[in-house]
């Protein structure tokens, strides 16, 4: 593999890493802040969809603009801004100014999420493409594997305020390599202009591509797991389960390999098999593997072990998903490969977020309401893979 391509990998893989820690390193302080703040866990949930919720909708400004101004002016902006949201929220004196300041780092953070695949599909297409993907899955893995720890660390030592100045600390160095690393992918005669009959016109053939809407839904259910993962985990391990924050942090870290791990599969499987193929198996994979954890926690009950080992295998079937379906729903689009990564990327944000409320009425702390939202993800993923890609090899 290419020098090149590996240090467009570390260079991506640095600047998508911001938005991660921004989540994983806070899960384990959540169950601190209620306490630190007074207020119940689902208060402290809300922080989790506000951010969710703002990266989403912000993807839609972020596409479009870089298909006109290029890829790099839009990561200055939407970096500066994840810089004030990340200041405010260190100095947030209740959990309403702490939700405000989450929806504000969201808001910059999305590009973060936006403009690497774009870039991606500006340099490569199809099984190359995934390979970059995977490079970027690569380094971003340190993030669920070493990102709770050093919050676990951070509260032990400082409390939990200090995490948002890491996250500052950490989006000051991404901008740096951004601005002297990484070159201009778009040049200007491919640059569009935007104006609203041409966004129209290109989310209209979106919205009406079948393969597009479906790839980009099958991420979404998968994405969507996460998210209920991410603003539960914390409270079931941690009071279901009795493990201390770093405790947590290991259980986490173990749930992550699995996905990440298997993310690295996914750009010679694809080589090999085909695209549909390697999304056809990671849904099974996630799918058989939900249902089975749900099956258990409804009859004997869920134990940690079980927990843990099941999510690790059908995030095992996810790593071979997420970073296919992003390569397959942008391959048609690359015309339009950053309207069609923002709002690719905005409904499957907002999928996430709808999936935390859904399911935060049924939330008690037990693990059996998360374990029960992550299998319906899982058979709609695989449910949608059927009706989008067949049963056969395409």
């Amino acid at each position: 593999m290419s020098s090149s391509l590996w240090r467009s990998a570390l260079v991506l893989g640095t600047l998508a890493l911001v938005g991660p820690f921004a989540i994983d390193m806070y899960l384990p302080a959540m169950p601190a802040i209620a306490l630190d703040l007074g207020v119940r866990e689902t208060a402290v949930q809300a922080t989790i969809t506000a951010y969710f919720i703002a990266f989403g909708i912000a993807q839609m400004v972020y596409g479009p603009w870089a298909d006109q101004a290029g890829r790099k002016p839009p990561i200055y902006v939407g970096v500066g801004i994840f810089l004030i949201g990340s200041a405010g929220a260190a100095l947030a004196g209740s959990v309403d100014e702490l939700i405000a300041w989450r929806f504000l780092q969201g808001l910059g953070g999305a590009v973060l999420m936006v403009l690497p695949r774009a870039i991606i599909r500006d340099m490569h297409t199809g099984a190359e493409a995934t390979k970059l993907m995977a490079l970027i899955m690569l380094v971003i893995s340190i993030s669920p594997m070493l990102a709770p720890l050093a919050g676990s660390a951070v509260i032990a030592l400082a409390g939990w305020r200090v995490i948002f100045a890491t996250l500052f600390a950490g989006a000051l160095i991404s901008l740096a390599m951004t601005a002297t690393m990484l070159p201009e992918t778009l040049s200007a005669p491919r640059r569009r202009p935007v104006n609203m009959r041409s966004l129209i016109a290109g989310a209209r053939r979106l919205l009406t591509d079948a393969r597009f809407m479906g790839l980009t839904f099958i991420g979404a259910f998968g994405m969507g797991s996460f998210f209920v993962f991410l603003a539960s985990a914390a409270f079931v391990y941690t009071g279901e389960f009795g493990l201390s924050p770093t405790g947590f942090s290991l259980a986490f870290a173990i749930n992550a390999v699995g996905f990440f791990s298997a993310s690295q599969a996914a750009g010679p499987l694809a080589s090999r098999i085909g695209l549909a193929r390697v999304i056809r198996l990671g849904t099974g994979l996630f799918a058989i593997f939900s249902l089975a954890l749900l099956g258990i926690a409804l009859t004997v009950g869920a134990t940690l072990p079980l927990v843990v080992g099941c999510l690790f295998f059908g995030n095992a079937g996810l790593g071979l998903v997420i970073p296919t379906t992003m390569v397959m729903a942008l391959d048609d689009h690359g015309e339009i490969a950053g309207l069609a990564s923002s709002l690719g990327g905005t409904m499957q944000m907002l999928t996430g977020g709808a999936m935390i409320v859904a399911a935060g009425p049924f939330f008690d702390g037990t693990a059996t309401p998360m374990i029960a939202v992550i299998a319906l993800c899982g058979v709609a993923a695989f449910g949608l893979t059927l009706a989008t890609l067949g049963v056969r090899r395409a």
